[in-house]
């Protein structure tokens, strides 16, 4: 009904980011996409190359047979790297409505999401379970499920900020780098000592290069932005934003630029922890520093600025 609606009437009369059948006209290539990924790395594609099947990984894996853990980890994995896809389609698009007219606006990401996830919840565990070999358990189809839902949340909420407000968008983004270091780095906490009996110190080196980096990324930013008169965002935005880029566009780039001829999909060891509990004490470090940096911006803000008004409107 909404889609005859939009051909008669034009999506500019029609369009309300309250309406439901907004929303579904988005959802439904959006859930087609994501489906559509699935069903060619699941029955298409060559499982031994996707999944890297029996893959040799040194004695510190020893096991990569279909469902070892490492490989387990692969097919939620697939989630993250099929939503880091979704995510650039979706700003694009909107980025192109935003421009064409002003009037545009995209549906409420929610709404949008709720429609997909009804549809994935469905699709996803049926390709999973239902196509090629080996087939997958419900526990992991249900994993898998589970990890695009999440991830797939991430993707849409930054479509309004790149129809409405793309600048404030390529900040977010920019800022997104310097969180992303600090959350690959720090959920590395738990391998120092397996470096350590290794001697693989280098790594220990290198982790503590990028964490610097990560925070002179963002303290640089700091200093451009007060210097630009930009408007700080908050712990929250700043947090979602390393999210999207560690979880979902940096999974997307290995798969489609750093996997060789493979095409293959990474293991979770190179975004989280091992341990569970390590890896949300790491996401607290990490929203702990974040914090730091916006109480930064806006000391600097103030001390910066003739008028303390500003610095609070900004805040």
């Amino acid at each position: 009904m909404g889609i005859l609606i939009m051909l008669k009437q034009g999506w500019h009369k029609v369009y309300n980011i309250a309406s439901w059948e907004w929303a579904l006209l988005y959802a439904l290539p959006v859930a087609g996409v994501i489906l559509a990924l699935f069903y060619y790395w699941f029955a298409i594609a060559d499982r031994y190359l996707v999944f890297l099947y029996y893959h040799d990984m040194g004695l510190l894996v020893p096991d990569t047979s279909p469902f070892s853990k490492v490989t387990a980890s692969r097919y939620w994995m697939a989630g993250l790297v099929a939503c880091g896809m979704i995510m650039l389609l979706y700003i694009f698009a909107n980025w192109v409505m935003g421009r064409r007219s002003k009037r545009y606006y995209p549906p409420a990401w929610k709404r949008v999401w709720v429609i997909a996830a009804a549809l994935l919840s469905i699709g996803l565990p049926a390709i999973t379970m239902g196509v090629n070999d080996p087939r997958l358990p419900a526990f992991l189809a249900v994993l898998v499920t589970v990890a695009t839902l999440v991830s797939l949340a991430l993707s849409l909420m930054p479509g309004a900020l790149a129809a409405r407000q793309p600048k404030r968008l390529l900040w977010l983004f920019l800022d997104g780098w310097g969180v992303a270091l600090l959350l690959w780095t720090l959920h590395h906490m738990a391998d120092i000592e397996e470096w350590m009996d290794m001697g693989a110190k280098w790594r220990i080196a290198l982790a503590i290069i990028i964490l610097l980096a990560g925070c002179c990324w963002l303290i640089l930013l700091s200093f451009i932005q007060v210097w630009r008169r930009k408007m700080f965002e908050g712990t929250v935005n700043l947090f979602l934003a390393g999210l999207c880029v560690a979880y979902l566009l940096i999974p997307l780039l290995h798969y489609v630029l750093f996997s060789d001829d493979y095409r293959y999909i990474t293991n979770s060891d190179n975004f989280f922890a091992r341990n569970l509990g390590i890896q949300f004490l790491a996401w607290l470090l990490v929203v702990l520093i974040v914090w730091g940096i916006r109480r930064f911006r806006l000391y600097l803000a103030m001390k910066c600025s003739s008028d303390p008004v500003e610095v609070v409107l900004a805040e």
